[in-house]
């Protein structure tokens, strides 16, 4: 990590057992569709670029927030939801508190150790190298987990104009295709990615802001009722949601992931993370109630493109529905270009440290961690298909995107562990400014991290559907055993925790 230059201040706290060995400095390609801002030019010039001035600033930085969170997961939500009826409305707002609490927690600590890699740096630095290579690994897995939600997720918005009958073959091709093309984009080392990510950002955000005023107006108060229809108790309703809805957060913490790649990191990164992530649940909320209060559950629960079926309830025709339906795909297409190179970043950083295996840091002529876009993209694909088998569209994304949320909650649960731990230190060494907020907020994300992992479920189905989610990200943790095991001497030591600031 190439260091921001800091005030000078007394002496850093070590964790125990580690000695300060600095990082290598990050290269590579930037995260979330901004991969060829910076052109790497050897160790350290990704990291120069961005304290140097040219790195990406804050309006393309709030624009990578708000990309990356608004994929496709907000725009298939209410079909996922809809099994459980308008009740996840309060789940909804219960997650974009545990958001808004994520994003707090995430400004904090890329405001003290702005590296790459987010979560994996700070329960790295915290914890050292075998949580933190298994906090990496996890992350690892909910990118192309997501990836291939996100891709599945499209591809019911794609069905509106080709493959209407939803013929499975066909549909998996097409899940590929989203897939593997962005894939050959990153590959390719295409500049201007921000130019790509702050126009499809403007796209979906336009979506999702209309549904959030103009749909307001067809609201019908009949269809928020009946209520709760999973047969669950009020709470288990309101907890499955909440797991559910996560997905179309994930993404607070993608300015940290790319910490080295944003001019002013410690500046720039909290106030992306905040702003965008606050835009993003305004519309959100708004969105989903106009959704909910549109069309009944019992229409919302057959529907793969809910946002095109309330469009077209609202204005009678199928010409709205079909115009919803080309912007989705569009954003969607950007969010998968952005989070393909995220699959990648996570890999860079690990490996630059010596937790992942080399070849993950090795850039192709291009300038792009190729090994790590085209094993993400693999297994994504893999993901997929596996899932595809005896199961429909919406149960595949469902399925996807709750394992996504397991995996993505361990990071961000450890991410608190490590500010509830150095707050304590901090207040130990009299350091004790806005203390109670920090540990307030941290707390917070960490009981939210721990229920969106409790109630990943697929609730409403048989034996094997409704632990798939437990199975899927489980088996893929435990591949990550061996390879701790043939990396762990390889493994260089974690830099020592900066002064609070």
């Amino acid at each position: 990590m190439t260091e921001t230059p800091r005030d000078p201040r007394p002496e850093a706290i070590t964790p125990p057992e580690t000695a300060a060995v600095p990082r290598p400095a990050g290269d590579g390609a930037a995260a979330a569709g901004t991969a060829a801002l910076t052109q790497p030019t050897g160790d350290g010039a990704a990291g120069a670029a961005a304290t140097g001035g040219s790195g990406f600033g804050l309006p393309v930085a709030i624009a990578l927030i708000m990309g990356s969170i608004i994929g496709v997961g907000i725009f298939n939500l209410p079909t996922s939801l809809a099994a459980i009826g308008p009740i996840t409305l309060v789940s909804m707002g219960l997650t974009t508190i545990g958001a808004i609490a994520l994003a707090l927690m995430f400004a904090a600590l890329s405001r003290r150790l702005p590296a790459d890699g987010g979560p994996y740096a700070y329960s790295r630095v915290a914890f050292g190298n075998r949580l933190g290579f298994f906090n990496a690994w996890s992350y690892w897995i909910s990118s192309w987990a997501g990836n291939a939600g996100i891709a599945v997720g499209w591809v019911l918005y794609v069905q509106e104009f080709i493959n209407k009958g939803g013929n499975k073959l066909f549909t998996v091709l097409l899940v590929l295709v989203g897939l593997w093309v962005p894939a050959f984009i990153n590959l390719s080392g295409v500049k201007n990615m921000g130019s790509v990510q702050m126009v499809t950002t403007i796209l979906k955000f336009v979506a999702l802001a209309f549904m959030s005023t103009v749909g307001l107006f067809f609201i019908k108060s009949a269809n928020f009722h009946p209520w709760n229809i999973s047969g669950e108790s009020a709470i288990s309703a309101i907890g499955s949601g909440c797991a559910i809805a996560l997905f179309s957060y994930i993404g607070v913490e993608v300015a940290s992931v790319a910490a080295g790649k944003v001019r002013n990191p410690d500046q720039n990164v909290p106030k992306a993370t905040v702003f965008g992530t606050l835009a993003t649940a305004v519309v959100y909320m708004l969105s989903l109630i106009a959704v909910f209060g549109i069309l009944p559950s019992s229409t919302l629960e057959k529907s793969d493109a809910p946002f095109s079926a309330a469009v077209n309830e609202m204005f009678g025709g199928t010409w709205a529905g079909y115009t919803m339906a080309v912007v989705v795909i569009i954003s969607g297409f950007g969010a998968l270009n952005g989070w393909t190179m995220i699959v990648a970043e996570m890999p860079l950083a690990a490996a630059k440290d010596g937790l992942f295996p080399q070849r993950f840091k090795q850039l192709s002529k291009n300038g792009v961690p190729a090994f790590g876009i085209i094993s993400g993209t693999v297994l994504a694909s893999i993901a997929m298909a596996v899932n595809y088998i005896g199961s429909g569209g919406a149960t595949v994304f469902t399925t996807l995107i709750l394992m996504t949320g397991i995996t993505v909650a361990i990071p961000y649960g450890f991410s608190a562990l490590a500010q509830i731990k150095w707050r304590i230190m901090d207040r130990r060494e009299m350091h004790g400014a806005r203390f109670a907020r920090d540990m307030i907020v941290a707390v917070l994300s960490l009981i939210f991290s721990i229920l969106f992992i409790y109630y990943s479920r697929n609730t409403g189905h048989a034996w094997f559907t409704y632990w798939a989610p437990f199975i899927l990200a489980g088996v893929a943790m435990l591949v990550g055993i061996p390879v701790y095991a043939k990396m762990k001497n390889q493994m260089t030591e974690p830099e020592p925790v900066p002064e609070y600031r």
